[in-house]
């Protein structure tokens, strides 16, 4: 029905004629002569239909109206001295229409082709107008040359594409699982894979030596921009390595996809241990496209005359005193502003937030008079402020300080204009093994797989064991994360002794795993790419439902299939199956 897309077409192809077919983009009449923006998934043309040159196309082309679908066929022209258009890629050309179909009409629409200021619920609901928008096939194209070419970079390295299943066994790590129901095995249920990680595992164990699959994983777990209930991970697997090797082939993959995207990454990339992210950025993804690093002075308030401060002061090994040092914010923020700034890191649990403005005439602020003279000096050597520069404090608990004085880093670096352009990449390795729970005991970073760096093994002291694990961030998010996998039976029994695994609960949980294991496993480790949230940032938006063909929303729902639903009780009944809604809703 086409012998051209229409950005095909050019000035070498004046005076051909050709067939084009596509969507009404717009229509306008000018004094009898209709014209005609077409498009497709290229671009726009300019069409021309003149009853001069053909009266039926000029009769079909009175009436289709926007987005109608129609075919012509026509004689490509010059569109004339002063009459291009620079901003088309087709804008010094037309085609002149000798005939035109209507293929199909179009009711009218429930919001404008493109418009990004209406509703988002209803944009989702008429999803596939949605994506009639050039932009969203401009992101869904980026989307595939990315993903092609990192399957082509790990097919030439040797990686085998294996699919692993969707219909699998719950575990009871990570995120909650979602569960089908089973109508042959009666009140027993699969679960939908939360990662490939087992699967990709016994691969290993298997000899394939290296794999790798474009994944769809599904986690129930609260949602947020940059998250989804289902989504999509570049999931590979390597044996006989090291982190090293590991982080060495990964790098090799996003370079090769960011190349696809039209860009330029530098390898290898940084690499900072978590220990230093967290004290300087506050954060396991920090955001490196802009400075501001937090200083920690916990020290300059052992002398301190306020008795609060010097018991925070105590304890160094468990709380926190960081000092961040904001260049011209004097000039920026206002007393009432420092407040609102106040009011935010409350809202993550700091009980204030203290500060010291560096004004012509000395250092102003409550919290000089907090400090000793030799601290102050102390202070001033190890931040070097100049004039007009505040430097905020954050004082407490270890976990909360960092956590509050990291995301205050991120907004004064966004309500300052602070963040650069571009792209910054950076390795975070040397994780905790394990953290403490809520009532104290330990409980895996990562995953209870995870190889530990057994020179750091301290059971007395489980949060100081480093595992060899390894995340990739870009521009503060984390896209991307692996490990080295535990292979041998001892250090596995020593991590599900540190977790109060007993042999029963593990075998229960993770026999089939375990047993691999034991049928000589080789040392092997792997990574998973976040594609979604990757392509989101190459695409320059901040929601990651634009990168995603059809989306859920922040409630898990399809707006356009209206899932989830109520299904018949004849489904029901197969599945042994009966619906109890809570009370509230049951009314």
């Amino acid at each position: 029905m086409r012998t051209h897309y229409c950005t095909d077409l050019n000035e070498n192809n004046i005076g051909e004629e050709v067939r084009l077919v596509g969507w009404v983009n717009s229509y306008r009449d000018h004094g009898g002569v209709i014209f005609i923006d077409l498009r497709d998934k290229t671009g726009i043309i300019q069409l021309v239909a003149d009853p001069a040159d053909s009266k039926e196309a000029w009769e079909q082309a009175d009436k289709v109206r926007d987005e109608y679908v129609i075919s012509i066929k026509g004689v490509v022209r010059d569109r004339g001295e002063g009459l291009h258009n620079p901003k088309l890629k087709t804008g010094k050309i037309e085609v002149v229409v000798k005939q035109m179909e209507i293929q199909n009409e179009c009711k009218v629409l429930p919001f404008a082709i493109g418009d990004k200021n209406v509703n988002e619920e209803l944009r989702l609901k008429y999803r596939y107008l949605d994506l009639r928008d050039p932009k969203m096939f401009e992101i869904f194209s980026l989307r595939s040359k990315v993903s092609i070419a990192m399957r082509n970079y790990l097919n030439n390295h040797g990686f085998l594409d294996v699919e692993t299943p969707v219909l699998t066994k719950s575990t009871p790590e990570g995120a909650r699982d979602y569960l089908v129901p089973s109508r042959i095995h009666a009140g027993e249920f699969y679960a939908l894979p939360q990662s490939p990680q087992l699967f990709k595992q016994l691969l290993m164990v298997a000899g394939f030596d290296r794999y790798f699959q474009i994944a769809k994983c599904f986690r129930d777990e609260d949602l947020r921009a940059d998250r989804q209930p289902e989504f999509t991970q570049v999931d590979l697997e390597m044996s006989f390595c090291n982190q090293d090797d590991v982080i060495a082939q990964v790098e090799g993959m996003v370079k090769a996809g960011f190349e696809a995207a039209n860009q330029t990454l530098v390898t290898p990339i940084r690499r900072m241990t978590y220990h230093d992210a967290m004290e300087k950025y506050g954060s396991d993804k920090p955001d490196l496209r802009f400075g501001l690093e937090m200083v920690d002075v916990i020290d300059l308030f052992e002398d301190s005359n306020n008795e609060i401060f010097a018991n925070i002061a105590k304890d160094q090994k468990r709380n926190r005193f960081k000092a961040l040092k904001v260049s011209g914010a004097d000039n920026h923020y206002s007393r009432k502003q420092l407040k609102e700034l106040e009011s935010f890191v409350r809202k993550f649990g700091a009980a204030g937030l203290a500060y010291i403005q560096v004004k012509e005439d000395g250092l102003k602020g409550p919290l000089v008079k907090f400090m000793s003279e030799a601290s102050l000096q102390q202070l001033l050597d190890r931040l070097k402020p100049e004039v007009g520069d505040i430097i905020f404090f954050g004082a407490g608990e270890k976990k909360v300080v960092l956590d509050y004085m990291g995301r205050l880093r991120i907004k004064i670096a966004n309500d300052m204009n602070l963040i650069k352009d571009g792209y910054e990449f950076v390795w975070i390795v040397d994780f905790p093994m394990f953290e403490a729970d809520d009532n104290g005991n330990p409980t895996p970073l990562h995953h209870p797989f995870t190889m530990p760096n057994m020179d750091t093994w301290d059971e007395e002291n489980f949060e100081d064991i480093k595992s060899i694990a390894y995340d990739l961030v870009l521009n503060g998010y984390e896209i991307g994360g692996g490990s080295i996998r535990i292979h041998k039976e001892d250090i596995q029994e020593k991590v599900f002794n540190m977790l109060g695994i007993t042999q029963e609960q593990a075998k229960e949980k993770f026999g089939f795993l375990l047993d691999a294991l034991s049928y000589g496993a080789p040392a092997h480790g792997g990574f998973a790419l976040g594609l979604d949230r990757f392509i989101m940032l190459l695409s320059n938006t901040t929601n990651i439902r634009d990168v995603i063909a059809f989306p859920k929303t922040q409630k898990a729902s399809c707006l356009l299939t209206e899932a989830p639903s109520p299904v018949e009780k004849e489904q029901l009944r197969e599945l042994h199956i009966r619906v109890k809604l809570p009370q509230n809703e049951a009314n």
